[in-house]
C-alpha cells in the first residue's frame, strides 16, 4: 500500500485526523508523550515527524514535539491526506452471511477482522468487504457505510448492516432506544459469586491509559456515558466462569470494562490485563496449562452470540444466533476437563 505518512503540508490542504482537549488536571507533559498515550498504534517517531512538518497544532498554532501541554489546550493532529476512512477501497473478502434481504444484512464476523478502517488497520476490514459487495450503502453518523453498530477486532460474532437509508435510520433508532437484543458469551477470570447480576456505571476513557476505558465512580458521574450490562452464569469451571452478558447499552469495550470492574476480567484480554494468570495456583503445571489455553485462544474470550431487532420494513422481530467459534470452544473444553480433574482429585 502507498505510504501516506506525514508530508510537508500545503496551506489549506491539511486534514484533521485526531483532536484532543487537555483535561483540567493535566500536569505539564511533552505533547509527543501525551499523544502516544492517546493514539493507538502511534510511535514517538511518527509524532515527532508530524510535528516537524507542522502537523501538530495546539490552539491552532503548530508546535514542536517538546511543547508542554497545559490544561484546556486544544490539540489537533493534521496530515496532508484525508483520513483513511475517506480512502475506502472495496476488497474481495469472504463474508459469513447469516441472513440477507433488500434492507438488511446479518454477518458473523470472525475474530481478527476489524469492523472499520482506522489507524493501523487500513485494509481487510468489514467495511472494505461490504463496499466491494454492495453499491451505495448508506452512511451512518460517522460516515461509515452500512454500520449500525460495531464489535471489537478480536471479538467474534453477529453484526447487522443497513443496506438502505430507511434501514439505517430505523435500526439506529432501535439501538439508541435499547429495543434491540444483544447477548454475548464470555469466559472470565474467577468464580462469579452471584448466579446473575447487573453492572451499572458510566464508561469513559481511562484518564491514565487512553487505550482503555474505565468505570467512573459516582463522584465523577458526569464523566463517561451511562452503561448497563446484565450477566448470568452459564457454567462454573473453577478458576474461570462462563457467563452470558446482555447489553442494555452499547459503549466501547462495555463488557470488557464492566466485567473487570466487578473483579472478573475477560480471559486473555490483553488490553485489560486478562492475559496474566489472575486466579489459580502457583504450581508450574497450572501455569503451563493456562499458557496452553492462551495459545488455543489468542484473544479475549468474547463472542456476540445472539442478535435481535425489528425488521425495518416488515416490523417482524428477528433473532439470530451463531455458535461459539472453535478457538473459544476449545479453550472452554480445556477448562472443563481441568475443572473435572481438579474436583476428582
Amino acid at each position: 500500500m502507498e505510504d501516506f505518512g506525514p508530508q510537508l503540508p500545503e496551506e489549506d490542504n491539511l486534514h484533521e485526523h485526531y483532536t484532543f482537549t487537555v483535561g483540567k488536571g493535566q500536569s505539564p507533559l511533552r505533547v509527543d508523550k501525551y499523544l502516544i498515550d492517546r493514539i493507538e498504534n502511534m510511535t514517538r517517531n511518527k509524532i515527532q515527524n508530524t510535528a516537524k512538518n507542522e502537523g501538530v497544532l495546539v490552539n491552532g498554532t503548530p508546535v514542536k514535539s517538546n511543547y508542554k501541554v497545559r490544561p484546556n489546550d486544544q490539540i489537533q493532529v493534521m496530515f496532508a491526506h484525508p483520513t483513511y476512512e475517506g480512502l475506502l477501497v472495496g476488497e474481495d473478502i469472504p463474508l459469513d452471511i447469516v441472513y440477507e434481504d433488500e434492507e438488511v444484512l446479518v454477518v458473523n464476523k470472525p475474530a481478527g477482522m476489524v469492523v472499520h478502517p482506522g489507524h493501523g488497520n487500513y485494509s481487510g476490514t468489514l467495511i472494505n468487504a461490504l463496499i466491494h459487495r454492495f453499491e451505495n450503502l448508506p452512511n451512518n453518523s460517522s460516515e461509515r457505510p452500512g454500520l449500525v453498530h460495531r464489535i471489537d477486532k478480536d471479538t467474534s460474532g453477529l453484526l447487522v448492516v443497513a443496506k438502505t437509508e430507511h434501514a439505517m435510520a430505523h435500526l439506529s433508532l432501535q439501538f439508541a432506544e435499547k429495543t434491540s437484543e444483544r447477548e454475548y458469551v464470555a469466559l472470565v477470570w474467577g468464580n462469579v459469586d452471584a448466579d446473575e447480576g447487573r453492572v451499572e456505571g458510566n464508561i469513559g476513557r481511562h484518564p491514565k491509559n487512553r487505550l482503555q476505558n474505565t468505570v467512573f465512580s459516582e463522584d465523577d458521574a458526569e464523566k463517561g456515558k451511562p452503561a448497563v450490562t446484565h450477566y448470568k452464569v452459564l457454567e462454573r469451571l473453577g478458576y474461570v466462569t462462563l457467563v452470558a452478558c446482555k447489553l442494555e447499552t452499547g459503549r466501547t469495550h462495555q463488557i470488557r470494562v464492566h466485567m473487570k470492574h466487578i473483579g472478573h476480567t475477560l480471559f486473555n484480554d490483553d488490553r485489560y490485563g486478562g492475559n496474566a494468570i489472575l486466579k489459580g495456583t502457583t504450581f508450574t503445571k497450572y501455569k503451563q496449562f493456562v499458557e496452553n489455553c492462551f495459545k488455543v485462544l489468542p484473544r479475549q474470550a468474547l463472542h456476540a452470540k445472539t442478535l435481535g431487532f425489528e425488521h425495518p420494513k416488515t416490523g417482524e422481530f428477528m433473532r439470530f444466533e451463531t455458535p461459539v467459534p472453535e478457538d473459544m470452544e476449545r479453550c472452554i473444553e480445556k477448562w472443563r476437563n481441568y475443572s473435572t480433574y481438579q474436583s476428582n482429585t
